[in-house]
């Protein structure tokens, strides 16, 4: 017995996404670049805050309460830090898909991300239940 094999030619279902207009997405990137200029100049001036980036306290025999107070403060000010560079990768993302023409589409799904989001988190690259998915 022989069996025959036949193709069948899956078809793929185009989804037609709609896109942000050029002149609403404009502003948003105007005020992207601006929260990306301020996170920057905010990363400086943390640094700045950093006990350890004094090179003069290598030299100076501390009291261990000082020297507890410059490890809360290293402490704080690397956290502070690492956040502010989560969210200038956001922001710089959130910056090229607008250049793409991508602003506001997820990028797991590829579903548009609800406008309520975008205005709360207009740095935002995944909808809420791709995002929710991410954090687990």
């Amino acid at each position: 017995m022989q069996i025959k094999k036949s193709k069948v030619k899956s078809q793929k279902l185009k989804v037609q996404v709609v896109r942000f207009p050029a002149t609403l997405l404009s502003p948003v990137a105007q005020f992207l670049e601006a929260r990306l200029h301020v996170l920057k100049k905010r990363k400086k001036e943390i640094g700045k805050e950093d006990p350890f980036a004094d090179t003069a306290r290598t030299v100076d025999n501390a009291a261990s309460d000082i020297e507890a107070d410059e490890q809360f403060g290293h402490a704080r000010t690397t956290a502070i830090n690492k956040e502010i560079g989560k969210r200038i990768i956001q922001i710089r993302k959130a910056l090229t898909r607008v250049k793409l023409g991508k602003y506001g589409i997820c990028e797991e799904c590829g579903q548009m991300i609800d406008t309520d989001r975008l205005i709360i988190y207009p740095e935002a690259t995944l909808c809420a239940k791709d995002a929710r998915k991410r954090e687990k």
